[in-house]
């Protein structure tokens, strides 16, 4: 398997800007920070914990253990510009699956940073041995389906009015799937 220091990779976008995938490591902490705070309540509206609140910051920096969460950074100019990450489990009837969670600087939307860095996670949940992928998100957030659709992801379920907007709006939310092992045997 490959070590976490050998991560660091380049990657170019659809516009041709070069972007760096690594690792976070416990010295992002300020700047993981500046990334959150400089990203708008609607970016932040399905992000699962308070990342405004520096108390949230320094406990995932604290607990930072590469086998239960994989956070990947993509840097433009030594700046984050988005943070995915594969959430998994060491035991139990999960233990083959890892939930992908991921944020993109609006700025950096539609240039295929999102697909890039998911293909990233992919290609580390088959090294980890994992066997599916899973994410969901509100429905009508459009551009992440056909984001995950691009990664090999497929829809499984939708859940009606399982979750609220930060206004109190029901919103369906979509759980799409990945088999790891097919996604490894077209590359």
């Amino acid at each position: 398997m490959t070590s976490i220091q050998e991560l660091n990779k380049t990657g170019k976008l659809k516009d041709g800007t070069e972007v760096v995938l690594r690792p976070m490591d416990k010295t992002d902490r300020r700047q993981l920070g500046d990334f959150f705070n400089r990203l708008s309540p609607s970016v932040l509206q399905y992000v699962r914990n308070d990342v405004n609140d520096p108390q949230v910051l320094d406990k995932w920096f604290a607990q930072l253990d590469y086998n239960k969460v994989f956070p990947l950074l993509a840097l433009k100019d030594n700046k984050i510009v988005a943070n995915a990450s594969l959430h998994r489990v060491a035991y139990g009837w999960r233990k083959h699956l890892a939930t992908v969670r991921i944020v993109v600087d609006p700025d950096f939307h539609q240039k295929g940073l999102g697909t890039l860095m998911i293909n990233e996670l992919v290609d580390l949940a088959h090294e980890f041995g994992l066997e599916k992928l899973m994410v969901e998100f509100p429905l009508k957030a459009h551009s992440a389906l056909v984001m995950f659709k691009k990664a090999g992801f497929s829809p499984r379920a939708v859940i009606e009015g399982l979750m609220k907007s930060r206004h109190g709006e029901d919103l369906d939310v979509v759980i799409m799937v990945m088999d790891v092992a097919a996604y490894a045997g077209r590359i």
